[in-house]
């Protein structure tokens, strides 16, 4: 099994929370990419995460906790300003960011940081999220997807945040970047959110039709407790989602990713919509347990807590 090549942003998760009657925040390492890299060695893969961290404490903690999932952090940069936090609260299980730092510790990967020969030989290559609003990360992800074009399957999640986005100008700059990696990905996981905010669709099959004709191999639509809308060049499905008790849905969208690129990392390109729906059912159920836990990357779970939740899958 070969690895996969994670890039994108870790930060801080600052998440409200209720004791005895008293907001709180609870601190949790994150950062959409971040998730997906602990998932997917969480899981069995081998992941190797490219980003910057703060030389401050928080970004101690964070390199040591990569380190401690079992993910290859050598693609590293440390950076000398403060880590960025997201301020998260909910509605509900699911969560709303809020983003604080300036630079964005979490955006100042470059491209001359990057080791492409690494790249060019992952078997996966996953990219997006919010650290491709700003450069030089936005510069480091297109050189490294240039990298990957003979080589590994390309992944892309846009993971659009509505408060990065102040105006109309913003939202239709996000989509002319987002529709660039989605021309040339071998899969792209977006939210229904996702959809909403770049194309206004609240119709997850259209919006996966839509993304499909520019070019992308696969589309995975995650609709929350509905399940996914999964759609590929021979046909489209809906694939419900496992009954739960919801506690949490921080990390739940990062989960699938991780869950999908680890079914990619052992059975390779799915050969078509069957197999794509298959790998979206375990990924799924990985999304079901981690919704039943305090989100965040802890909440990634290993195939041994998949056993005692669901049997085998």
């Amino acid at each position: 099994m070969g690895y996969a090549m994670v890039m994108g942003e870790a930060l801080i998760d600052l998440l409200e929370a209720d004791v005895d009657g008293e907001q709180v925040y609870r601190q949790a390492i994150g950062g959409a990419p971040l998730n997906v890299a602990v998932g997917i060695a969480r899981l069995g893969g081998d992941a190797r995460y490219a980003g910057s961290l703060s030389t401050d404490v928080l970004g101690d903690r964070m390199s040591a906790f990569l380190q401690a999932a079992g993910v290859d952090g050598q693609g590293v940069r440390r950076v000398g300003v403060p880590t960025t936090l997201a301020v998260t609260t909910f509605e509900g299980a699911e969560p709303t960011f809020t983003f604080y730092g300036e630079p964005p510790s979490y955006a100042l990967l470059t491209p001359a940081d990057l080791d492409l020969p690494l790249i060019a030989g992952a078997d996966v290559l996953y990219t997006g999220s919010i650290s491709l609003l700003r450069e030089p990360f936005r510069a480091a992800a297109r050189a490294a997807w240039s990298a990957a074009d003979a080589g590994p399957l390309r992944v892309f999640d846009p993971n659009a945040r509505p408060t990065l986005l102040p105006d109309t100008a913003a939202v239709d700059a996000l989509r002319d970047l987002t529709e660039e990696f989605f021309a040339t990905a071998d899969l792209v996981k977006l939210s229904s959110a996702d959809a909403i905010v770049l194309y206004g669709e609240h119709d997850p099959a259209a919006a996966a039709a839509r993304i499909l004709a520019l070019g992308a191999g696969a589309v995975v639509v995650t609709c929350g407790s509905r399940g996914a809308h999964v759609a590929a060049a021979d046909g489209a499905t809906d694939i419900p989602a496992p009954l739960v008790e919801a506690i949490d849905a921080t990390g739940a969208g990062d989960s699938v990713m991780a869950a999908l690129v680890s079914r990619l990392l052992t059975d390779g390109r799915p050969a078509g919509l069957d197999a794509w729906a298959g790998h979206v059912r375990f990924a799924l159920s990985v999304a079901g347990l981690v919704c039943e836990r305090q989100g965040g990357a802890t909440a990634m779970p290993t195939p041994s807590d998949l056993r005692d939740r669901w049997g085998d899958l």
